[in-house]
C-alpha cells in the first residue's frame, strides 16, 4: 500500500510539472496571452499557464535559454535568432495566432487628425518638430517610441519608416502602457500602440499609404477589409521537443473558443 502511495504522489508531482506552463515576450501580445490563459486554466482544471511579458526579444531570448516553453512575438523571428537557436540544439516552431493593427495616437486635444505615412516618417526620424508642419497648432512634437527589444518597435520602423531610423534621442518607452499615459497628459506627444491598447485618452489618427488620397481609421473592420495599411501577424514561437507540452494551449488559442478571445480582447482573428 505504502508503494502505491508514493507511486501516486509521484505521478501527481509529474503531471503538475508537465502541465506548467511558461509564456513570456511582447507586450502586444500580453494581454491576449493572458485572457487566453485565464479561460483555459477555468476550463483545464490543474493546468498552470504563467504569462509575462517584456518585449518579444525578450521572449524569445528567453526561448533560446530554456526560460519560457513559448516566445509571445510580435514580429518575426530574426536570423541571428534562429542561429542562436540552432547553437542551442533546439529547432524553433513558429505560429501565427492573430493579427493586430498599429495605431498611430495623439493627446485628444490635438487638432490634427490625419497623416500620411511620409509625415510620420518625418515625426519620427526627426525631420518634422512642430505640429503647425502638419497643420497643427504651434507646438513642439514630442515623439515615443517602443524601447529596441520590441516587436512593435520593429515592426513600425519597417512599416512606417520605410527602415529608416528613429531620430536621435527619441524617448523610448518599456511598455505600450506608458505610451498611452504619456500621450494621454500632454497635447504635443504622439506615439503607437497596438490596436487593444486604444481607449478614450488619445486620439487614433487616420493614416494614408498614398499620399494623402485616402486616410484610414485603424479598426478592427479596417484590418480585416485590408484597408488599414499598419496589420501585422502575431505569433507564437516554442521549441520542438516542447510540442506536447504547448500544442493543446495553442490548439486552444486557435480554436473557435480562443479566437473568439481575439475578438473580444480587439484584435484580429485568424478567418
Amino acid at each position: 500500500m505504502k508503494k502505491i502511495i508514493i507511486s501516486f504522489a509521484t505521478l501527481v508531482i509529474a503531471f503538475s510539472t508537465v502541465s506548467a506552463q511558461r509564456i513570456k515576450g511582447s507586450d502586444t501580445v500580453l494581454p491576449l496571452s493572458q485572457r487566453e490563459a485565464e479561460v483555459y486554466m477555468k476550463e483545464n482544471l490543474g493546468l498552470s499557464v504563467t504569462v509575462t511579458g517584456g518585449g518579444s526579444g525578450v521572449g524569445i531570448a528567453a526561448l533560446v535559454e530554456g526560460t519560457t516553453d513559448i516566445a509571445q512575438s510580435s514580429r518575426k523571428i530574426k536570423f541571428d535568432e534562429k542561429v542562436k537557436m540552432q547553437e542551442a540544439g533546439k529547432t524553433v516552431k513558429e505560429v501565427i495566432i492573430a493579427y493586430d493593427a498599429l495605431a498611430v495616437v495623439v493627446n485628444p486635444n490635438n487638432k490634427v487628425s490625419n497623416l500620411t505615412r511620409e509625415q510620420l516618417e518625418g515625426i519620427f526620424t526627426g525631420k518634422i518638430r512642430n505640429w503647425k508642419e502638419v497643420g497643427g497648432d504651434d507646438l513642439q512634437i514630442v515623439a515615443y517610441s517602443r524601447e529596441t527589444s520590441s516587436g512593435t518597435y520593429e515592426f513600425f520602423k519597417e512599416s512606417v519608416l520605410k527602415n529608416k531610423n528613429y531620430m536621435n534621442g527619441i524617448l523610448s518607452l518599456p511598455a505600450t502602457g506608458a505610451i498611452v499615459q504619456s500621450v494621454s497628459q500632454t497635447p504635443g506627444d504622439i506615439g503607437y500602440i497596438g490596436l487593444a491598447y486604444l481607449n478614450d485618452h488619445v486620439k487614433a489618427l487616420n493614416v494614408s499609404y498614398d499620399k494623402g488620397a485616402n486616410y484610414i481609421t485603424p479598426s478592427v473592420e479596417t484590418a480585416k477589409n485590408k484597408t488599414y495599411p499598419i496589420v501585422r501577424p502575431l505569433f507564437y514561437y516554442y521549441e520542438g521537443r516542447s510540442e506536447k507540452l504547448v500544442q493543446p494551449f495553442i490548439s486552444y488559442v486557435l480554436s473557435d473558443a480562443g479566437q473568439k478571445i481575439v475578438e473580444n480582447i480587439g484584435y484580429i482573428t485568424l478567418d
